[in-house]
């Protein structure tokens, strides 16, 4: 079973377009929006700091293969005897008067300059080396996954901001358009009441609509301008910043595969656990270099040098020679080996953990997702029906057929509609990104595009 994306436009409505748009603001799209985001983001530049880190690790750890060149030059003066004596035959100064008892047991002071040359490399180092090229390439990778998953993280966060400020705006245009109907209706009762076809408790029932609306209209607005900063805060920007948002609310289909194939695809697509698959690798191979441990070590030196009594004189020599070391006790190196088993343990339990946390957030992000399609299937329906009601209502009215409470109920009733038809939306677009997140696929924003 393959998984499919499929979007039907159906038909957009007026209620949920042309409400974000600021009034000296810079057009902006959603693709526009996610570029932003991803020039802009902190966080994309941890991830790059991540992968340099990684490659500096992985050049660090590859030249353990390579050899140690050193140079030096010490100076020392002194009268200590096995320093005259082996100074004067470095310094090719020897002569048969420092045989004498003497000299030989006090000897003059005497000053040796040493220049050197060495040259240190690993010939068997017991694979350290290569355990710590393996780790550091392994965490490479991981670096790689962290970066996919944060620019994951990064396209929800921008639909659901982008979006939020569409639907913040619409809910605002729902309030407006309310307190216009309430208005309206104010200055009709308060005609018919002047006239002496109503009586007072309409007029006040109406006035009590009116201030509700009101109220509405202020939170609303208050939204608006939280939902423009939180998507300002999204791509980085200034939190001020006047934006004019181009995109719309429009019904739409969105197809996926069913909850147990939606599992499967996160368990391979989802970067967190692939990255938690290569903590286990990594932590394998600590193991690896633990046990490397009890192995022998194999190094190779090589020196040439010169010592004389000052820098511009002196007898050259060179030295070359290999050394194998074995550790017969080694008291931290039992603990080591258990310290890196239990650190591979400890990886394998949180990638078991986060296989039951993906299956969970594939459930939650499925099942919201299926309420939010329902849930905009019966809005659709009701604000039709809210809308006739309405309708009806004020015409019984007008006629002294119904009462103003069954009007300001209609009223109300098509209000909450609307404002209902608007999230709804909002939900669908924001629960099928949070199900492709769920399932590491949300790199591409095709699917919500007009």
């Amino acid at each position: 079973m393959t998984f499919a994306i499929a979007c039907f436009l159906i038909k957009p409505d007026p209620l949920l377009t042309g409400y974000a748009q600021a009034e000296d603001g810079e057009d902006l799209t959603l693709q526009q929006a996610v570029d932003i985001a991803l020039r802009n983001s902190p966080l994309l530049q941890v991830t790059i700091s991540g992968r340099q880190l990684a490659d500096a690790q992985f050049q660090e750890a590859w030249a353990g293969r390579l050899p140690l060149l050193q140079f030096s030059e010490t100076f020392t003066r002194g009268n200590n005897p096995v320093f005259v004596f082996g100074s004067l035959l470095e310094q090719g100064r020897f002569g048969p008067q420092n045989f004498q008892i003497s000299s030989l047991n006090n000897p003059d002071p005497i000053s040796n300059f040493r220049t050197a040359i060495t040259l240190k490399g690993p010939l068997f180092d017991q694979l350290q080396t290569d355990t710590q090229v393996a780790q550091a390439r392994i965490g490479q990778h991981q670096a790689d996954l962290h970066d996919a998953m944060v620019k994951q993280q990064l396209h929800f966060e921008v639909i659901r901001a982008y979006y939020g400020v569409l639907v913040a705006h619409a809910k605002k245009g729902v309030a407006g358009e309310a307190v216009k109907m309430g208005e309206s209706d104010m200055k009709r009762i308060r005609d018919r009441f002047e006239k002496g076809l109503v009586v007072q408790s309409d007029l006040l029932a109406a006035e009590v609509q009116l201030a509700e609306f009101r109220q509405q209209q202020i939170a609303s607005e208050g939204e608006a301008i939280i939902a423009d900063a939180a998507l300002n805060t999204v791509l980085g920007l200034p939190i001020n910043t006047s934006l004019k948002v181009t995109g719309k609310l429009l019904d739409k289909k969105f197809e996926t595969g069913g909850q147990e194939e939606l599992i499967r695809l996160a368990l391979f697509h989802r970067p967190d656990y692939a990255r938690a698959g290569l903590a286990v690798l990594s932590n394998k191979e600590g193991v690896r270099g633990a046990r490397r441990e009890f192995l022998p070590r194999l190094d190779l030196f090589a020196t040439y040098g010169a010592s004389g009594r000052d820098l511009s004189s002196g007898s050259s020599d060179y030295t070359i020679g290999t050394s194998l070391t074995f550790n017969l006790f080694d008291g931290g190196r039992s603990a080591r080996l258990r310290k890196a088993r239990a650190a591979e343990s400890m990886a394998s339990a949180e990638q078991e953990h986060l296989t039951n946390q993906i299956r969970l957030d594939v459930v939650r992000a499925y099942q919201q997702y299926v309420s939010a399609r329902e849930r905009l299937v019966v809005a659709g329906q009701v604000i039709d029906q809210a809308a006739e009601t309405h309708r009806i209502v004020q015409n019984r009215y007008r006629e002294g057929l119904t009462t103003i409470t069954e009007v300001l109920r209609a009223e109300t009733a098509l209000v909450r509609a609307r404002m209902n038809l608007v999230a709804a939306r909002y939900d669908h677009y924001v629960s099928y990104a949070q199900v492709l997140l769920s399932i590491g696929m949300m790199t591409d924003i095709q699917p919500f595009l007009s």
